[in-house]
């Protein structure tokens, strides 16, 4: 018997509870028939136009960040996401959201990022639901303490490249034995009590006004280091893992991980 997006779904919400999204989030079927049958998904971390295209030779586009986050009033073909909802409906390709819903899980994108720094005795930043283990961001501790210039080194090795690269506040020389992470944007995390107390918070789109804040009173009285990594690569490590867990729940669907980089910035200017 066929697989249908509507079974798609229900492991998609076992693995990734809607119930764990944030209130203003917008994760879920956002196209689609659930009665549509299904034997391929490609993973992404952004319905662009470039994984839209490509999801043509799918049955289902499981992406990170939601289409339809903020409301629309036209899907006329001459903006972005019209475009992009057309090109998935003529081509019959379901797509499915999950956002902060795949964040806060045991297995989530904090966490998946966690592990593959080697992180130990690993905690969320902030618990949700009632379970410890589950929250937003992750704080642990490296194996082996190393030094803020050598941990940004680790993060160009480990994630994938982009133009934006790797930003850094903080002493070359320091040492780093804690390290605080959020995939994706945190800076609202910054002023959490296990940030504060780590030695580096690595996360991405730190904005001027809280990084400066951020760093002054680390001068002033405490505070970590800084590093900003690309939103998307931090958040495009755990497809594999998603991937995998996909994978054990329908053996009998292709899931595919998309090697597209949707980072939307294609080169700096080093001055």
């Amino acid at each position: 018997m066929a697989t249908t997006v509507g079974q798609v779904q229900a492991v998609i919400e076992q693995l990734w509870p809607i119930a764990g999204a944030e209130a203003w989030d917008a994760p879920g079927l956002l196209a689609g028939s659930p009665l549509s049958e299904v034997s391929s998904i490609l993973l992404a971390v952004d319905a662009v136009l470039d994984t839209v295209e490509e999801a043509a030779r799918y049955d289902l586009l499981l992406v990170h960040h939601p289409l339809l986050l903020r409301g629309v009033t036209s899907i006329a073909e001459d903006s972005s996401k019209g475009a992009a909802l057309s090109r998935l409906i003529r081509s019959n390709t379901a797509l499915i959201a999950s956002h902060t819903n795949a964040d806060v899980v045991e297995t989530g994108t904090s966490a998946v990022f966690a592990q593959r720094l080697g992180l130990r005795d690993v905690t969320p930043i902030v618990p949700s639901g009632g379970n410890p283990a589950r929250g937003i961001g992750r704080v642990g501790t490296l194996p082996v303490p190393t030094t803020l210039g050598r941990l940004a080194r680790l993060l160009g090795e480990l994630l994938p490249a982009t133009a934006s690269g790797i930003r850094v506040s903080g002493d070359f020389d320091a040492t780093i034995a804690t390290v605080a992470l959020c995939g994706g944007a945190g800076d609202s995390l910054l002023a959490e009590p296990s940030v504060i107390g780590a030695d580096v918070y690595i996360t991405s789109d730190l904005r001027h006004h809280p990084a400066s804040e951020a760093r002054e009173n680390a001068r002033a009285a405490a505070g970590p280091a800084l590093i900003d990594v690309s939103h998307w690569a931090s958040e495009w490590l755990w497809l594999e893992q998603a991937a995998t867990e996909l994978r054990a729940a329908l053996p009998d669907v292709t899931v595919t991980v998309s090697d597209i980089r949707t980072d939307p910035w294609d080169f700096t200017v080093v001055q």
